[in-house]
């Protein structure tokens, strides 16, 4: 997509985002940015379920809108219908991982993940060798252990054997845990003056997330707030430096989505903070430009 500008081929990498996207309402706001950026070769964007019945679909569905108003062509694969223990089957959006990850390109692979990690985590089972194959970037979990839940840690929770399977499995992961990325806070009065007149896709997002936030199932919100906060999956994927970060042993979790200490753990780098006005200028900047382009 161009939006003016354009990076040395060099420096390109190749994605792939796996997002619960019709969840709520900070998804599609991540998905765009990916797509305006110039770093990053999004290879396809795989529907994740959130924890409810055919909410996978709503995900699937919700992807389309989004290239809809766009205007963009990307390849669109649906997920695992539920958790590991509920849908045994390999979903084409797990068949798609191992595919991309098996091919060979000299751009690294990077995994994109905003939501639970039930895709990822059935191409990992159904095929270890892709493993060494990629770098993964899940927004999730509470980060290093020990840290006792202050919260149910939504992305985690909604499939705890997916997360340890990831977690414990030796790929190449950088956590950004809840600490984090609760902190990409963004007011909707800036979201009504700077995004909704970009365009469609400007005035998606903002409907999209106002329709939400005078949901019933929006009772967790500030109100005149949101944090946007699987945009740092994409962030840390086009700048690593965006952030501070330590290497330290993967948590487990916990039934309540605590992290818990283990030593036999895999070493990971989990974020302790990210820039979170560079990401959303970031994003604005990047839909200001396309929306000229688009004039």
């Amino acid at each position: 997509m161009n939006i003016g500008f354009d990076i040395p081929e060099y420096k390109k990498i190749r994605v792939i985002i796996d997002t619960d996207a019709a969840c709520e309402a900070d998804d599609p706001f991540a998905i765009v940015q990916a797509l305006l950026s110039p770093k990053l070769i999004v290879k396809g964007i795989l529907a994740e379920h959130f924890g409810v019945p055919g909410s996978m679909m709503k995900s699937y569905d919700e992807i389309l809108t989004i290239l809809d108003a766009m205007d963009m062509d990307v390849p669109v694969f649906k997920g695992q219908d539920g958790t590991l223990k509920e849908d045994d089957s390999i979903s084409e959006a797990a068949d798609f991982i191992i595919k991309e990850a098996m091919r060979d390109d000299e751009k690294p692979l990077f995994v994109l993940c905003q939501g639970a990690v039930s895709n990822i985590a059935k191409a990992i089972e159904s095929d270890p060798e892709i493993i060494k194959r990629m770098t993964v970037i899940w927004i999730g979990t509470h980060g290093e252990a020990p840290c006792k839940a202050p919260f149910r840690e939504f992305n985690a929770g909604n499939d705890i054997d997916a997360a340890n399977l990831l977690l414990q499995s030796g790929v190449d992961l950088w956590l950004v845990p809840s600490q984090v990325y609760s902190t990409i806070t963004i007011g909707i009065a800036e979201i009504k003056r700077r995004i909704s007149p970009c365009g469609k896709i400007g005035e998606h997002l903002y409907n999209n997330l106002i329709e939400y936030n005078n949901s019933e199932g929006a009772g967790w919100t500030q109100g005149e707030s949101w944090s946007l906060g699987d945009s740092p999956a994409i962030a840390i994927a086009i700048n690593p430096g965006c952030g501070r970060y330590k290497t330290a042993h993967a948590p487990v979790v916990a039934d309540d989505t605590s992290s818990v200490e283990s030593s036999e753990t895999p070493l990971v780098r989990i974020y302790t903070d990210v820039d979170s006005r560079y990401i959303l200028e970031d994003l604005i900047a990047k839909l200001e430009l396309f929306c000229g382009m688009c004039d």
